[in-house]
Formats: structure tokens, C-alpha cells, sequence
């Protein structure tokens, strides 16, 4: 019982976490395009509200939501390639994540810019790539693996791949 409710508080936890951090990597792009034209006063603001929601909402949003969802593999033990699969397209959004905290370190310098082509591309991929995720995880599709990538990703393959490598460790 108490497993039973320690899942549902910890989900409840992930699934707010991706929705704020969701949320946060799909707005910031559109404030980056408002940097055009900027100056001073204006451009300062923009800067000080962009790098706040960027340190104080979408990261600690990723945080949440990643360690949330680690807690949730252990106390629910999901191993299908539909959840690899989602793993793989949580890492995707983790790059997101990264190139859009770098994009607000060289947007607001003197001659930072945000070009319309690459909003064009970052704005779509990360709907693209959260949908997918979404599919993935409400669907749980059956998907197959080749048997050597099954292989990889059963429960206690690590040991047996490394336990080589560190001998009597494991």
C-alpha cells in the first residue's frame, strides 16, 4: 500500500515536472526571436526574464523531472523497448535543454541574434520530439528490437558487459 501510494505522489511530481519543463523549452525560442532590435533598458529585461525562467523554472523542471522518472524505473520496474525508446527521446530533449541554456548565454551579448531559420527548426523538433514521448508513453507500443540491442538492454546486462572489466567489484 504504501509502494502503491509512493508512485502516485512520485508521478504526480513527473508529470508536473515535464509539463513545466515542456512548457519552458517550447516558450523560450519565442522570447529569443524578441531580442531583435533591442537595446539597453528593454534588452536587459528581456535578458534578466529569459535567464530567470531558464535557472528558475525550466531547469529545476528538468531536474524534477528526470529524478522523478529515475524514482519511477525502480518502484514500477518498467523494461520494454517502448520505454528505451522513450529514454532515448528523453535524452534529445536533455540536448534541447542544453543548446537552449547556451543560446541564452550568446543571445544578449552586443551582437547576439536569434536568425527565423533556426526558429523554424528548434520550435517544431521540440514538439516533435515531446509528442513522440507522449505517444510512447500513453500508447506503450510493442515495439521489437534486433535481438542484439534486446540483449543490451535486459536487466542485469551491464554486469555481465563490464564484469570483465572490473572483476570481483560486482
Amino acid at each position: 500500500m504504501l509502494d502503491d501510494w509512493l508512485s502516485v505522489v512520485v508521478k504526480a511530481i513527473h508529470i508536473g515536472a515535464i509539463a513545466f519543463w515542456s512548457a519552458g523549452l517550447i516558450a523560450l525560442p519565442f522570447m529569443y526571436r524578441q531580442r531583435a532590435g533591442l537595446e539597453d533598458r528593454a534588452l536587459y529585461r528581456l535578458h534578466a526574464f529569459t535567464r530567470r525562467l531558464y535557472v528558475g523554472v525550466v531547469s529545476p523542471a528538468a531536474f524534477l523531472a528526470i529524478g522523478s522518472g529515475t524514482v519511477l524505473i525502480f518502484l514500477q520496474g518498467t523494461y520494454e523497448a517502448w520505454f528505451s525508446a522513450k529514454l532515448a527521446l528523453v535524452a534529445v530533449l536533455a540536448g534541447i535543454h542544453i543548446f537552449s541554456g547556451l543560446m541564452v548565454l550568446k543571445l544578449f551579448e552586443p551582437d547576439g541574434r536569434y536568425p527565423a531559420w533556426r526558429f523554424a527548426m528548434v520550435v517544431p523538433g521540440t514538439l516533435l520530439v515531446i509528442s513522440s514521448i507522449l505517444v510512447l508513453v500513453l500508447g506503450k507500443p510493442v515495439l521489437t528490437m534486433p535481438s542484439e540491442m534486446a540483449a543490451f538492454f535486459a536487466p542485469g546486462a551491464l554486469s555481465k558487459m563490464a564484469g570483465g572489466l572490473i572483476g570481483g567489484w560486482i
